[in-house]
């Protein structure tokens, strides 16, 4: 018998993945089966859902989407960037006018495009690229998937944003290697629904264009929820906080059509190359572009056209639809943090987003997830904490939540 062998390259690691979302996701829906609709509580879709507990899909932007020509559909795009229409409507619409910085697009597969490219190309095997300490899973694989060192800095200090870690771990970081890749996810951070206010974005730029005198920074952030932050036009302004970077600092923000538009599965998305030095933005393009042709070749034309069809011609429509599901996420979530707080319930401070995200350390977190699941109610395990997905309950289903689930605490913690 022959040995085995490896057959892919033996860097990586072959350790499989286990998807927990999906896993509790598919837990949740054998749940009602067996005891009906209304005896389970499914806190685990991280996808926006209506009242009637539906996946939420914005009439304007599928209606504009059925009336493209086949042939727009059929299409390869202009280019393995994207469009060009495409290109400057990301500009257009996710900066608002907030950044005079040089800038470039490159069309992506999602959000996720935007930041595994970024994490893939800005560091060699065996750098370590700086991570929130509570956040998207997919942050931790692709780093693994590129040979990458993690280093994680707390995110929160009592309730605002830990800058004491950022700078303890980036400090660090760089006293290992010659480059520093930092990512901030903000505003409606996944999972905690945490957005950081202008000051905080003042002193993290101000701390990261010191670490610039030293080596090259690069900061990711990814906004992927950024259309539906409270302050809508408001939530955008903090760009213009960039403007304020060093010449030897580079920003790409990672943008989410899928999320902003409700069309999760058609894939589509935007890095956006940012920094004071059109010779910095043009290396980033030259080895980003570079990337998107050897990894996904094109991205999805029939998104894009969806996307500048509903800029310039349903705009209004498009507003209306996405300030109602704004309101709705603004209703569920008061209702369950006002019962929470009311119970006793800790969870880390929301502002806007998906998800709030009760706090704990790991172990009682372990253990909690299972008494939940014996009570019908499921969530998702994140690092020191339980998310609980609001975007997908209805209000009905939110009432009375947050009592329930620290009665089921106490239980937990008197064991």
């Amino acid at each position: 018998m022959l040995k085995m062998t490896n057959f892919v390259k033996d860097s990586v690691s072959q350790t499989p993945i286990v998807d927990t979302v999906f896993a509790i996701v598919n837990k949740a829906k054998e749940a009602k089966k067996t005891y009906g609709e209304d005896a389970v509580t499914d806190a685990t879709i991280g996808s926006l859902y209506t009242e009637a507990g539906e996946l939420a899909a914005l009439d304007c932007v599928f209606d504009s989407l059925k009336n493209l020509d086949n042939k727009v559909l059929a299409s390869y795009a202009a280019g393995f960037t994207g469009n060009p229409d495409f290109r400057q409507k990301v500009i257009d619409w996710v900066l608002d006018g907030n950044s005079r910085l040089y800038k470039e697009v490159i069309a992506t597969p999602g959000g996720t495009g935007a930041v595994a490219m970024t994490i893939q190309e800005c560091l060699d095997p065996g750098q370590t690229v700086v991570l929130p300490e509570i956040a998207w899973g997919s942050y931790n694989l692709m780093a693994q998937m590129n040979n990458l060192e993690v280093a994680k800095y707390s995110l929160f200090d009592d309730d605002r944003f830990n800058m004491d870690s950022f700078r303890e771990v980036c400090t660090k970081t760089m006293e290992k290697q010659d480059k520093l890749v930092v990512v901030i996810n903000d505003p409606c951070h996944n999972p905690t629904g945490y957005s950081m206010t202008r000051e905080e974005w003042e002193e993290v730029i101000a701390f990261l264009n010191g670490c610039s005198k030293k080596c090259p920074v690069v900061l990711l952030n990814d906004i992927a929820y950024i259309d539906f932050a409270f302050g809508q036009k408001e939530a955008k302004k903090y760009f213009s906080v960039f403007d304020d970077i060093s010449d030897n600092m580079a920003v790409v923000v990672a943008f989410s059509l899928s999320k902003s538009m409700t069309s999760y599965g058609m894939r589509c998305g935007a890095a956006i190359l940012m920094a004071k030095n059109p010779e910095i933005v043009n290396q980033l393009k030259t080895v980003f572009e570079k990337d998107a042709r050897a990894t996904w070749s094109n991205v999805n034309n029939g998104a894009m056209a969806m996307f500048v069809d509903v800029l310039d011609n349903r705009l209004e429509d498009y507003d209306a639809e996405r300030q109602k599901y704004v309101a709705l996420l603004k209703e569920r979530s008061e209702i369950f943090r006002n019962e929470a707080d009311a119970a006793g319930l800790a969870y880390y401070p929301y502002r806007e987003g998906f998800f709030v995200t009760l706090s704990m350390d790991n172990d009682l977190r372990d253990r909690y997830h299972e008494a939940l699941m014996e009570n019908n109610i499921f969530t998702v395990k994140v690092n020191k904490g339980i998310r609980v997905a609001i975007c997908s309950m209805p209000v009905s289903k939110v009432k009375g939540l947050a009592g329930h689930m620290k009665e089921i605490l106490d239980e937990v913690q008197g064991a």
